[in-house]
């Protein structure tokens, strides 16, 4: 899922957490290359019941095994990719620091986790841990890392294309910057068994690492019809209502900011059939909050909820959500 291009969101005012969410449950294999996605015939996911907010998702799957025997199975709930670069509008060092809680049938479960840098397809992760640097492409713990490198692995790296050397000098003094730019794909997985011709519930809890900006340019007229506002659009289904309501905002004296969340529905597709019955809840936090997520059939439950339900549903796009808050100069 890409971002706002970079020159739109150069224009905002500061970048915030980032690497937002996480993703549908998929039956998973443990190839040479580590975990693989695929789709089996043998389960059902009768009903998904998903909980989004900036502070909390939440999401209860029931599955089906609707076949003569047990199916023990590897399942995996891959988590946001992590970019690498200075531009990229991530800070989370790690999606490991995101709490992230699992219950079968009630009954906490713990998950392993399988974590990739890569770069262009290539898995670079043996490599970097060869060399000491973790795979994460963010954080202090990787800065010091390739700091402290010989400069021929440095020189390796770059011409690798794995790190770019963004070193400055002043007054003779030459700073060394090196912007890792790999990116990191992390995965929960835990081995279970479906039990024959019964269902399994299945729940995940965690909190999100959200992303956002200190600044927005909705409501401002002279962005209206830009790059920004049609990426906005075609990304999270911005409307006339929406900008709309970012100008009586801005009318009001507000000073609006962003809050991105995303989770990954489309790996809600390899199970044997749709998802029988499907449930979205996408929470903006405050009354005061405009917020806007594609989707058909959306409709308000409370002052702050809005709900989606399907029937027979095949995801075909991730979620992307996007939460306009506005706060006074002098709050």
């Amino acid at each position: 899922m890409t971002r706002l291009n970079r020159s739109a969101a150069a224009l905002l005012a500061a970048l915030v957490l980032a690497a937002p969410a996480a993703a549908n449950d998929s039956v998973a294999s443990m190839g040479t290359g580590g975990l693989v996605l695929q789709r089996t015939d043998g389960i059902e996911m009768r009903s998904e019941d998903l909980y989004v907010s900036a502070r909390e998702i939440r999401v209860r799957y029931r599955f089906f095994n609707r076949t003569a025997r047990d199916i023990a199975t590897l399942v995996a709930f891959p988590m946001p990719d992590l970019e690498g670069g200075i531009e990229s509008d991530v800070a989370l060092e790690d999606p490991l620091r995101m709490p992230f809680t699992t219950t079968v049938n009630g009954r906490r479960v713990a998950t392993n986790v399988e974590q990739k840098a890569l770069l262009n397809g290539v898995d670079h992760t043996g490599l970097l841990r060869g060399l000491g640097v973790p795979p994460s492409p963010r954080g202090d713990a990787t800065m010091r890392a390739l700091a402290a490198l010989p400069q021929p692995q440095i020189d390796m790296l770059i011409e690798m294309g794995l790190v770019e050397d963004r070193s400055w000098t002043d007054g003779g003094v030459r700073n060394l910057e090196l912007a890792p730019l790999w990116t990191l794909k992390t995965t929960h997985y835990w081995t279970q068994v479906f039990p024959a011709g019964r269902e399994l519930d299945v729940r995940h809890r965690y909190t999100p690492a959200v992303g956002g900006s200190a600044g927005s340019l909705f409501g401002d007229p002279a962005m209206e019809s830009g790059e920004y506002a049609s990426e906005a659009a075609a990304r999270y289904c911005t409307d006339d209502a929406f900008r709309a309501g970012a100008r009586r905002m801005r009318a009001h004296g507000l000073y609006l900011s962003e809050t991105w969340v995303d989770y990954i529905l489309t790996t809600g597709a390899n199970w044997a059939e749709p998802i029988g019955d499907f449930r979205l809840v996408v929470d903006k936090g405050s009354s005061r909050n405009l917020v806007s997520f594609c989707g058909e059939g959306v409709r308000k439950i409370s002052p702050t909820r809005f709900e989606i339900r399907r029937q027979n549903y095949t995801p075909n796009r991730d979620l992307s959500v996007l939460i306009l808050t506005g706060t006074r100069i002098d709050d």
